[in-house]
């Protein structure tokens, strides 16, 4: 699935650079935490940030041994307001993130990994697992992102770790895209169901990525359908050009045309 997934990317994105490095980061959580896959990641040269299983790590150990001076708050992100750009960040109360790194043993992972840990207090009504410490709820992640660097404190780090959560929201609007029922009683039909359903996913990831201004790009199937696909429109040529009319009185008019202008004009593969 790596493979297929990095295959799809743009060639320049996928060219190493002089160090062999790729521009491109894969997060998942700890069910990707093997010795084979993150092997498999440095290989092709990408970065990787999975989450750690404590099964393999004596986290305990490590954790007697950091310093409290060594723990800095962790970033709670926050949605950017209508002036602002990009997403801002801000002190989590209730959380830090320590390295842990030289603290336990990482033989048979990829040179460079790294062990970063995050404690926080628990949400109301969370409850304590076996490897929490002292009331407090302790997790972490492997990296092999390197020291220094635009964006590389450690709570910069553990803040680009937590957000590969937004995969549950594509699981989510993977059911808005068929993925909620199998109707068929058949294998081999449900199967080919599947690969529909994966295919709109792509096409609409594609489409807001392409062609979606900023403030549209976040759209989930319901909203894209109600807004954008749904629209009734008529595509006219006229001197050569290819013209895209929708009723101006549409509140999204303007974002429809401006993804069929952006569309148009990319180069025909």
């Amino acid at each position: 699935m790596l493979d297929d997934a990095l295959a799809q990317l743009p060639a320049p994105l996928r060219a190493p650079d002089e160090a062999g490095r790729v521009a491109v980061l894969v997060r998942t959580d700890a069910a990707g935490a093997t010795k084979e896959f993150a092997a498999h990641l440095h290989d092709h040269g990408v970065e990787f940030s999975v989450g750690a299983s404590f099964a393999h790590l004596d986290v305990h150990s490590a954790l007697a041994q950091i310093p409290a001076a060594a723990w800095t708050p962790a970033y709670q992100a926050r949605k950017p307001r209508a002036a602002e750009t990009g997403v801002q960040v801000e002190p989590r109360d209730g959380a830090w993130v320590a390295e842990a790194t030289s603290l336990v043993e990482l033989r048979g992972w990829p040179p460079g990994t790294r062990l970063i840990l995050r404690k926080e207090h628990p949400h109301p009504g969370a409850q304590l697992r076996i490897t929490d410490v002292e009331g407090l709820r302790i997790t972490g992640f492997l990296t092999n992102t390197a020291r220094g660097g635009p964006g590389g404190q450690l709570a910069d780090l553990e803040l680009r770790h937590r957000r590969h959560a937004r995969v549950e929201d594509r699981i989510r609007t993977a059911k808005d895209t068929g993925l909620a029922n199998l109707p068929f009683h058949d294998t081999d039909q449900n199967r080919i169901w599947v690969a529909i359903t994966a295919l709109a996913q792509d096409l609409l990831a594609w489409c807001a990525r392409l062609a979606l201004p900023t403030t549209a790009a976040g759209y989930e199937p319901k909203r894209l359908r109600l807004r954008i696909l749904a629209t009734a429109g008529r595509l006219v040529r006229t001197a050569r050009r290819r013209v895209l009319h929708i009723d101006p009185t549409w509140p999204w008019a303007e974002t429809i045309t401006t993804a069929h202008t952006r569309l148009a004009a990319l180069a025909v593969p």
